[in-house]
């Protein structure tokens, strides 16, 4: 008999990169783009229909609003914006979802507003008071051990403690830049190595070599790289395979 895991699998969405739906036939969850940095009222309506279709669960992706460099530029706003802009991205993916009988049912923040809120224990209460008052019910997914976390727990909301199966690991616990060249894994037997590290052994290897303990919720696969597809359905197999 397969073992089960307990891991969720999702993927980031509906962010123009073409393998969506082969994607979420590989998933769990899903993480829809809804127009900080990518996406619109479109995007999001067939990428809403895909996954429900599936059976997969629905959460929103909001980000900086910055789609000329995709959500990744780090940005300092005032508290009352980050709150709006977080806000209004939800409640659209929460109004495309209503009017398809789907249910949105996690927010997991995109790019540098997720990295920036990783650190930032105030930015963090920021984004968890939006994602609160678009619905007590909602899941905050965030990087494990991250400040995003401790702000949802604070706020006695749901969370999911996420890894990256594609990034590799600083030995504080944080992603490293994506500036830097090494920051993304590109070759996929790597990448499935260590997502078997992090659930097998809750733990993930530092970029100098050090081990770290990982709490692991959900397992991320970025929709958007180029090997995408192929890692996901490794995966997939691998999980189902036990």
């Amino acid at each position: 008999m397969a073992k089960d895991w307990g891991i969720d699998l999702n993927a980031d969405l509906g962010e123009g990169c073409g393998d969506d739906e082969a994607i979420l036939a590989c998933v769990s969850s899903a993480n829809i783009a809804c127009g900080g940095h990518a996406g619109d009222a479109d995007s999001m309506r067939t990428a809403v229909r895909a996954a429900h279709k599936l059976g997969v669960k629905i959460g929103a992706h909001p980000s900086f609003e910055d789609r000329q460099n995709f959500g990744r530029s780090e940005m300092q706003l005032p508290a009352e914006i980050v709150y709006a802009q977080v806000s209004a991205q939800i409640r659209a993916l929460q109004a495309i979802c209503a009017e398809e009988g789907a249910a949105c049912v996690h927010v997991k923040p995109h790019g540098a507003l997720y990295n920036q809120a990783a650190r930032d224990l105030a930015l963090a209460r920021v984004v968890v008071s939006a994602i609160r008052d678009a619905g007590e019910h909602l899941c905050v997914v965030g990087l494990a051990g991250s400040a995003l976390i401790a702000a949802a727990r604070e706020a006695g909301m749901l969370f999911a403690q996420e890894a990256f199966a594609d990034r590799r690991y600083n030995p504080d616990g944080s992603l490293m830049s994506r500036q830097l060249a090494a920051a993304v894994i590109t070759d996929n037997a790597q990448a499935l190595a260590q997502a078997m590290q992090m659930i097998e052994h809750h733990s993930v290897t530092a970029h100098d070599g050090s081990r770290l303990t990982l709490a692991v919720d959900t397992l991320c696969l970025h929709g958007d790289g180029a090997h995408a597809l192929a890692l996901a359905r490794q995966l997939r197999a691998w999980l189902d395979a036990g």
